[in-house]
């Protein structure tokens, strides 16, 4: 199980699948997981994670860190009371639900959990 409100995963932005996969797996040895046309994951990083992209263009511009909550529901509500703005309120994905939240500076992560 994960480790609670800790760095649990990382999101990355991509263009072209496959072109990711040679080129991580062929520099650093990753292996990989698609979950679908717009999704792969990784491994072997130290730390476990993903790219995301649709139809060639990034989902997000950026990196996307994602913690881990056991519950959701009271994470979500943690972040609303001490000045967080929920940007995407939970949803299920392929091995549990998440929400994407901004920090009072602006920075946007995610958080999620097991389904339940």
């Amino acid at each position: 199980m994960p480790q609670d409100n800790a760095i649990n995963y990382i999101e990355l932005p991509m263009r072209d699948k496959g072109a990711t996969e040679s080129f991580y797996h062929h520099v650093f040895g990753w292996t990989f997981q698609r979950w679908g046309e717009h999704y792969i994951s990784f491994h072997g990083a130290g730390m476990d994670g993903g790219f995301d992209g649709e139809g060639g263009e990034p989902a997000s511009p950026g990196a996307l860190v994602v913690l881990y909550a056991s519950n959701l529901e009271s994470k979500r509500d943690d972040i609303l009371h001490h000045g967080g703005k929920i940007v995407q309120d939970i949803f299920s994905f392929p091995g549990g639900r998440r929400f994407h939240f901004e920090d009072p500076n602006g920075n946007q992560l995610a958080v999620w959990s097991e389904e339940g």
